[in-house]
């Protein structure tokens, strides 16, 4: 996948990693770049410095989606590539209430639904297209301390595989990236998870050369961090210990504080 003269939007690119995305991407000299995000002052900033196009979006609504492709589609021509970058994340378990989970559910999953269902039938016909989906390492391990967001990370990874599987012999390419920790906007309000994945994590413009990198390549997987393979492997090679071994990390980078302990 070569992204001169190709039409692309990325979604979530008003900040962190599309934002990140969205000027590599210009630096290849594409045909037309779209920058959609439920922020418009932050897309429009970006846009403004790198030649693009700015949309306001809500990626959680169908109808949205729909518009975004269609006028997309209407002034540049047939999209080549859709990122579906937009995504949120907060810490929770099973005792966050239903409509927050729904909420995540949404944005996280559905948003990827909703493009696909208006991308893939006239990918189809066309005999090309590239979803790429950013996911995340939890789609592939977990997050700890936070359940719904490895909850829609795991299906959003489930469904970018889906996607590959079933619409790879009609010429649509997919890929799922999936790093860990990205010194991001949303890093530095994660609170809870911002000691452990600090040490470790990335800025947004190194995952966007990885990125670029692995589109040529067409990777499904794509991994800015790539211990996340070695987790993986261990993972499917010993499942309890490998849970065994989440479990002390949790152990070790939350520990439940003793009784008269503050």
């Amino acid at each position: 996948m070569e992204l001169r003269d190709k039409v692309i939007v990325i979604t979530g690119a008003g900040s962190g990693i599309g934002a990140a995305l969205a000027r590599r991407f210009s630096s290849e000299k594409p045909h037309a770049l779209v920058v959609a995000d439920l922020d418009f002052e932050g897309a429009e900033e970006v846009a403004a410095d790198i030649g693009a196009v700015a949309v306001e979006v809500d990626v959680a609504r169908p109808e949205d989606n729909d518009r975004l492709i269609d006028e997309v589609e209407e002034l540049f021509g047939p999209i080549d590539l859709f990122c579906a970058n937009a995504g949120i994340g907060f810490a929770g378990d099973e005792q966050t209430p239903p409509n927050e989970w729904d909420r995540m559910w949404q944005v996280n999953v559905m948003s990827h639904i909703h493009a696909a269902r208006r991308l893939i039938p006239m990918w189809s016909s066309r005999g090309s297209g590239y979803f790429l989906a950013t996911v995340s390492a939890a789609g592939l391990l977990t997050n700890l301390k936070a359940a719904q967001y490895s909850v829609t990370k795991h299906a959003a990874l489930a469904f970018s595989e889906w996607l590959a599987i079933t619409y790879g012999d009609q010429g649509i390419k997919v890929s799922a990236l999936c790093p860990m920790g990205v010194k991001t906007p949303f890093l530095d309000s994660a609170a809870e998870f911002r000691d452990l994945l600090l040490p470790d994590a990335l800025e947004p413009e190194a995952v966007a050369d990885v990125v670029v990198a692995g589109l040529a390549e067409e990777q499904f997987l794509i991994l800015p961090h790539p211990e996340v393979a070695r987790f993986f492997q261990n993972k499917a090679n010993d499942y309890d210990r490998w849970l065994g071994g989440m479990r002390r990390l949790q152990r070790s980078a939350f520990p439940t504080p003793r009784i008269g302990q503050n």
